[in-house]
């Protein structure tokens, strides 16, 4: 699963040159402004269903969307639908080397790159953004993070504390370099709101409003001959209706929505595309842990365990998943890349419910049911909250389905609708009880990426305190799981990592913090009427969700003006 070169030399990239035609006719997408605004502006939506809050730190949890990758670069570019021994694409970085027990990186950047205020990118930069990172309580909270030193304009040496092979794909592909003339008098990293972004991306800040920004291409970008594009508009919508209705009408170009009836509104429009990569791992989000502050009847196991196997997954995924659901293991590998990684012990969930399992959970916990037909122990009874974004017309029709279906188990579950904010606020602070959401995969296709993510004590925080949402949310923490992450860590070998998993894995499917609901669909849709090159099935040069950081850069770097 590992690199089996310790040393990656990239090779240079081929820069083809790109026949730029002025767009003729009339155009439904936007213009930039100066130099190159004859070229089209991208409209994307990212979900965002509420006003935009200025906040261009790359470092923060609550960054805008398109920031990271499009603004702020980091060193390598890793695709994680690629085999993981395919060599990552040189972004900020040129070539990296490990020493023999993991524990010393060497990094050689691109010389001649520059910040967007004329200032050249040294490796000083990304000596210094390591070190801020490692000097921040918040985003470094176990000390595990490398320290730097640029040994010459164009050489960095990371120095971990213990043996790492693990997080190359993280230091190397998910770090976002800072400019350190202009951060070097910021005093907290995470908190930081930046709101006047200097980065090496392709692109840069342009107009901004509550409801939109403008990110204008960088004409002084290190990659010669792009962007191609006059830059990206990130819009705020009401929900995936809307956005569905503004793809179809020519006002959307990018965007990652679940919408219904793909295949006919593509047949019917051949100015429109969409690409399908199933990688996302939808569950239910548990505040499951009462030692760090969680409360509710979802803290208990035999509830989680009674709402696993209470669900019609079949259900789901006809109702909310437009029939595109796929099986999704309680052990958190993907059934079929991960298959070798997988204990075999571990069956996939099961498709439809299992109502008298469910019910024999909780009754075998001391629960007994009430007469209004929800299970109750020590008068409190099973009934949680849940919510999910407004206007997320997937989310929104599973959680009501799995209301209804959660009536036969004796559980009662209340949906509720929320802001974005709200949402991500929520995993942030603890102060939930379940939330619909996706675990992602992480930098490279490895499961340890996603164990460390959502299972380590490293990544939670206790209820109250702000956590990073997009990491374990659900409060988990065991200290045989830690054990097994810092092995897997520690070796580049693949039986080893395949034992420790084990480990984790069982102990994830007893406890499960994060009850499996299905792969769902990954659907990106695309307007080809004035840009193109966008990814298709037979050619994903990259993981192409509209929200996905820096896969989306990749993307936007690569299309050009019909």
């Amino acid at each position: 699963m590992h690199l089996s070169r310790r040393t990656f030399a990239a090779a240079s990239l081929a820069t083809m040159p790109l026949a730029l035609a002025a767009c003729s006719g009339q155009s439904n997408l936007d213009t930039g402004s100066g130099e190159g605004s004859d070229l089209p502006i991208v409209n994307c939506y990212n979900g965002a269903g509420a006003g935009f809050t200025k906040n261009f730190n790359p470092h923060s949890p609550t960054v805008l969307s398109m920031v990271q990758g499009l603004i702020y670069e980091p060193l390598f570019y890793y695709n994680p639908l690629a085999a993981i021994d395919v060599a990552p694409v040189p972004q900020l970085g040129e070539s990296f080397e490990w020493n023999e027990d993991g524990t010393v990186l060497t990094v050689t950047v691109r010389s001649g790159a520059t910040w967007s205020d004329g200032t050249a990118f040294t490796a000083n930069d990304v000596a210094f953004t390591f070190n801020a990172i490692k000097d921040n309580a918040t985003l470094n909270p176990a000390g595990a993070a490398p320290g730097a030193e640029a040994t010459d304009d164009t050489t960095v040496v990371l120095t971990y504390p213990a043996p790492a092979f693990v997080e190359g794909p993280n230091a190397l592909g998910r770090t976002w370099i800072i400019p350190e003339h202009l951060w070097t008098d910021v005093e907290d990293l995470a908190t930081y709101t930046n709101e006047e972004p200097i980065g090496t991306g392709p692109f840069a800040l342009g107009d901004f409003t509550p409801e939109s920004y403008l990110l204008s291409a960088n004409t002084s970008y290190w990659e010669e001959g792009k962007p191609a594009i006059g830059g990206v508009r990130v819009q705020s919508l009401s929900g995936n209706q809307s956005a569905t209705d503004k793809w179809l009408a020519g006002e959307i170009d990018y965007t990652s929505t679940s919408m219904p009836n793909l295949d006919e509104h593509v047949a019917n429009n051949p100015d429109l595309s969409y690409t399908n990569s199933p990688t996302s791992q939808c569950a239910l989000f548990a505040a499951s842990n009462p030692e760090l502050g969680c409360e509710g009847p979802q803290t208990d196991p035999a509830v989680r365990r009674a709402l696993y196997l209470g669900m019609d997954r079949e259900q789901l995924s006809a109702l909310a998943f437009y029939g595109l659901g796929t099986d999704i293991s309680p052990a958190f590998g993907l059934p079929e890349r991960d298959v070798d990684f997988i204990d075999p012990s571990i069956d996939v969930a099961p498709w439809n419910a299992d109502v008298a399992g469910a019910r024999a959970a909780l009754e075998e916990a001391g629960y007994a049911e009430g007469s209004d037909g929800v299970y109750a122990k020590d008068g409190v009874r099973v009934s949680m909250t849940i919510s999910c974004p407004t206007g997320w017309s997937d989310f929104v029709t599973a959680l009501d389905t799995l209301a209804e279906q959660y009536k036969a188990v004796g559980i009662e579950l209340i949906p509720q609708q929320v802001s974005v904010n709200e949402w991500n606020d929520a995993k942030s602070t603890g102060n939930f009880q379940l939330v619909i959401d996706s675990l992602g995969q992480g930098p490279a296709p490895d499961p340890y990426y996603l164990y460390h993510t959502f299972f380590s004590t490293e990544t939670t925080v206790p209820v109250g305190e702000n956590g990073n949402p997009y990491q374990n949310s659900a409060r988990f923490s065991d200290p045989e799981v830690d054990a097994a992450l810092a092995a897997a860590a520690g070796t580049d070998d693949p039986e080893v990592k395949k034992q420790q998993y084990a480990i984790i894995q069982q102990i994830i499917v007893e406890n499960m913090p994060y009850i499996p609901v299905l792969i769902g669909s990954s659907l990106t849709e695309y307007n080809n009427s004035r840009v193109t090159g966008w990814p298709t099935q037979d050619d994903l040069y990259c993981y192409p969700m509209s929200w996905s950081a820096p896969d989306n850069a990749q993307v936007l770097k690569t299309v050009v003006p019909v």
